[in-house]
């Protein structure tokens, strides 16, 4: 078994090697307005009902659309958006208007109204279930109440950010079903 030679690391920098998922693009609608924001800090919290956290600055502009609208919608994106992602991340929608100049198409989704966006290989509509944490860590806690998802491929190549304007590429599998018990899958 190979073994690994270490070195002292800064700890504020850990989160290269820590992020918990795949970047994933938010949308949000409030007063007849329409928001993207780009976002790496989240993570799954339970299978029934399906549960998802999520970490938003309040000195986001998506933070008061979201906190007010209760539900936002969680857009998957590839690394075909790679430069949408990051121009996203790079500019407020208190300013511009974001489906429009990275040329995303809104769609209506089926519970929310919040749009999917329709470049993206899957949107999650959410509702928000427990706002208890987010006056103290402005952690959202949502459940999927919908879920559209592309047939194919089947494992997308999604984007997960490392921090220094530097992503790493997820797409490859490794199965090690047979050795789960039925139970723990």
């Amino acid at each position: 078994m190979k073994t690994f030679r270490k070195k002292d690391f800064p700890v504020a920098q850990v989160r290269r090697y820590l992020e918990p998922g795949p970047i994933v693009l938010l949308s949000s609608h409030w007063k007849d307005r329409s928001n993207i924001m780009t976002m790496g800090w989240h993570m799954m919290m339970e299978f029934s009902p399906s549960l998802f956290g999520c970490i938003i600055a309040e000195g986001n502009h998506s933070f008061e659309m979201i906190r007010r609208s209760k539900e936002c919608v969680i857009n998957l994106p590839t690394t075909a958006l790679t430069d949408e992602v990051v121009g996203i991340g790079n500019c407020s929608g208190a300013d511009v208007d974001k489906f429009d100049i990275f040329g995303l198409t809104a769609l209506p989704a089926n519970q929310v109204q919040a749009p999917l966006i329709k470049e993206c290989y899957a949107n999650f509509e959410c509702r928000l279930f427990d706002a208890s944490r987010i006056k103290r860590y402005n952690l959202f806690i949502w459940e999927i109440v919908k879920a559209h998802v592309a047939s194919s491929p089947a494992v997308p190549e999604t984007l997960h950010y490392m921090g220094n304007g530097e992503f790493m590429v997820a797409g490859d599998t490794i199965s090690r079903r047979k050795k789960f018990k039925p139970e723990y899958l």
